[in-house]
């Protein structure tokens, strides 16, 4: 399979488990390719927000103790940027502040920008996994470089009690 394809296939698996729901940027209009991997998940499964980054993942963490599973989407770590208070100071620390009582299942999807053909500058292209992983040790942090890791990456991130940041790579949609 390739690499678009993975993506596919793990986002129509996700939408298939009774308490998922997407969230974010794109995820309902078009403006960017991850639209293109949720295009056949149906509408009532997608919530389409705007720019606030910070409050999309206040309302993410939110849906997450209410039961629900999000799947909130990023479309560039650089945009995720905008929400670290609340992944470094709530996201991080939520199993703490809740006593390990909440059993929250929450996906982040993210994506360092697309180089090629077109270089979009250096504020769409970051990737700022490391620096996130060092100061968030209770969010998994998976990057996906390789097709045949996608699904199960994202199986394992649906089935783990830890919330998990999924980075892509943008440019691989179109050349693996």
């Amino acid at each position: 399979m390739k690499y678009f394809q993975e993506l596919k296939r793990s986002m129509e698996y996700l939408a298939n488990k009774k308490n998922s729901i997407f969230i974010g940027q794109a995820v309902e209009y078009p403006g960017t390719a991850m639209y293109n991997t949720l295009i056949d998940i149906k509408k009532e499964k997608k919530i389409e927000l705007p720019v606030a980054e910070e409050m999309q993942m206040g309302i993410t963490i939110g849906m997450a103790m209410n039961g629900m599973m999000p799947i909130s989407i990023y479309p560039r770590w650089n945009f995720l940027l905008l929400a670290t208070n609340q992944i470094v100071n709530h996201l991080d620390k939520i199993k703490i502040l809740g006593k390990n009582k909440l059993k929250n299942k929450i996906i982040i999807r993210t994506s360092v920008g697309s180089q090629r053909p077109l270089h979009p500058q250096h504020q769409h292209v970051g990737n700022f996994t490391k620096p996130f992983a060092e100061m968030c040790p209770n969010v998994d942090f998976i990057i996906l470089k390789d097709a045949k890791d996608i699904f199960s990456s994202y199986k394992k991130a649906s089935e783990s009690n830890k919330p998990t940041v999924l980075v892509e790579f943008g440019d691989y949609y179109n050349e693996k």
